[in-house]
């Protein structure tokens, strides 16, 4: 039976850890979060496309994994995707999808790794959350936005019950600094009961 890494996840304190486990968790993670009904990737995809009409227009995938939330994007007719992520071992399953127009590892050292201005298009699917990428990094993706930037992401359940997660978030959007098109709440990894809120924010 092959190792299970799902239940050991959210429990990554540092980014060392989080990235030792995502590089050997590479392999597998497609075969064990399909197990589990992995629905985020489409739910941004899907809440993304109600403000965007231009599907031609680049999308920044900010730490897209294996690749699943770029194929998500390109089914629901987004026409190039790029990818950024800083596990190597990830990004070699995100390769072999074709669904990417480049794709770039993250230096988890810098500090801001998107060109400002680059994209006004980002996703972040469970990326932002305990076990990943720390609160600061919200930070790093909306900084690099333009003003009229979408950000569509998720906070699983995990996130949501970390104040740091939400308050960054509510940070941005209390001082008028982004408004809030979209939030829905459901499916994440339904196998293991666990629930994510989908967002869709754009910077003022």
């Amino acid at each position: 039976m092959s190792e299970k890494f799902l239940d050991k996840a959210y429990g990554l304190e540092t980014p060392e850890a989080t990235l030792k486990h995502y590089d050997q968790w590479a392999a597998s993670y497609d075969a064990e979060i399909a197990e589990n009904g992995y629905a985020t990737p489409g739910r941004i995809a899907q809440a993304l496309a109600k403000y965007q009409t231009d599907m031609s227009e680049p999308v920044l995938d900010f730490g897209c994994g294996t690749g699943l939330a770029g194929l998500a994007l390109r089914l629901q007719g987004f026409e190039t995707v790029d990818g950024m992520e800083p596990s190597e071992e990830m990004l070699a399953q995100a390769r072999s999808k074709d669904a990417y127009r480049t794709l770039t590892r993250i230096d988890p050292a810098a500090k801001q790794p998107i060109p400002h201005g680059a994209y006004r298009l980002i996703t972040g699917c469970g990326v932002l959350g305990t076990g990943a990428a720390p609160p600061a990094v919200f930070d790093t993706i909306m900084h690099a936005l333009p003003r009229g930037g979408l950000f569509a992401f998720s906070y699983n359940d995990h996130a949501l019950a970390d104040h740091a997660y939400t308050g960054k978030l509510n940070e941005w959007l209390d001082c008028s600094a982004a408004r809030l098109l979209f939030r829905e709440h459901g499916d994440h990894l339904p196998g293991i009961n666990l629930k994510s809120t989908v967002y869709v924010i754009e910077k003022a």
